[in-house]
């Protein structure tokens, strides 16, 4: 990248003016702004976002600081484990819109499991890491230890050998977030294809349930690792998508506040891209302002809702945020020039 260049930010700048483009462009500036003025951003990550390749983006941001926490599903954990060691297996299926009951029995039958338009290798990926994670399961019941559920998918792919990667490790966020020791959250991690196989290896009393700590145990830690990332500045939550990697984290702010009768400082940033439009009692399609009403975001919260596809919005926010980190004087630059013809342009109105 030329010095002083910044295309992708500059791109957002010239071309995001209205809809959902403004809120992209409106929530990427208040994350910079954010983080440049030293305060912290924790992550809640739903859907198939890892083997959509997620990694691409969201390991360099974990590198270069612009992410300090997680929450996420327990298929996007061991997903993106599944893309460092089994990428060449996946296949695609751009056409998968128009498959029919047996195009879908056939893919069955290959060992695919597809997810939209990819599909995880089961040998290569299932059955490979399940002689690895296994173990570790064994050894911990003979040992009576007790560990939350993303630590040992942690020392797992620290310990794996480079030369049994087939993706690039660099675009790997769980490797990425494991090197930098990132506090996580896996809430329902029961849900996952390992939390079955877990399951299955304590129906057979091979394993005891008691290895892995529960999701209270997460929240008690939570209570904990947040307190720690909102002093300063605080601490803003992006999220993706909806469900419990959304919902169990945000609860931290009034848990604090009203069982644990502490002080708290707020969330002290929000954005959510979600393409859940919004409707009755659904979680994933709430409004910020209804999260006012639990008291885990305020009327002084700055807050953003992208009713979009995350594939697309957050590696080009992540890439956006990346150009900020690199050159932030440029940056803040073209920001400031940006605000001031949108206030000259709402003054006309």
């Amino acid at each position: 990248m030329a010095q002083g260049s910044l295309p992708i930010l500059e791109f957002v700048v010239r071309n995001y003016k209205n809809f959902n483009a403004r809120a992209t462009r409106d929530a990427l500036f208040a994350y910079w702004d954010h983080i440049g003025g030293g305060g912290k951003m924790y992550w809640a990550v739903a859907g198939a976002m890892s083997s959509a390749q997620l990694g691409i983006t969201l390991a360099p941001a974990i590198r270069a600081g612009l992410v300090h926490g997680l929450s996420v599903t327990g298929a996007n954990l061991e997903e993106s484990l599944f893309r460092l060691v089994a990428h060449h297996g996946y296949k695609d299926f751009p056409d998968y819109r128009y498959f029919t009951k047996e195009d879908d029995t056939k893919i069955l039958q290959q060992r695919m499991r597809r997810v939209t338009d990819t599909s995880i290798p089961e040998d290569e990926a299932f059955r490979a890491v399940e002689k690895i994670l296994v173990p570790m399961w064994h050894k911990a019941t003979t040992n009576g230890d007790r560990r939350f559920w993303h630590e040992y998918f942690y020392d797992l792919v620290l310990s794996i050998p480079k030369k049994h990667f087939q993706g690039n490790p660099d675009e790997c966020w769980l490797l990425a977030a494991a090197k930098a020791k990132l506090p996580m959250v896996v809430p329902g991690h029961e849900d996952s294809t390992f939390g079955n196989i877990f399951a299955s290896h304590v129906k057979f009393n091979e394993c005891s349930a008691s290895i892995v700590k529960s999701g209270i145990e997460y929240m008690a830690n939570l209570y904990d690792d947040y307190k720690l990332l909102s002093k300063g500045k605080g601490v803003g939550f992006f999220q993706i998508g909806g469900g419990i990697s959304g919902d169990f984290p945000i609860c931290v702010v009034p848990s604090i506040k009203y069982d644990l009768q502490q002080s708290v400082k707020p969330w002290a940033y929000f954005c959510q891209i979600s393409d859940s439009t919004t409707s009755y009692g659904s979680y994933s399609g709430a409004t910020p302002n209804e999260k006012i009403t639990w008291d885990k975001l305020t009327e002084d919260t700055p807050m953003f809702v992208i009713e979009s596809d995350a594939t697309v919005v957050a590696p080009l926010m992540l890439s956006a945020l990346m150009e900020c980190r690199e050159q932030p004087k440029r940056a803040n630059a073209i920001i400031k020039a940006c605000r001031s013809v949108t206030r000259k342009s709402l003054a006309r109105t």
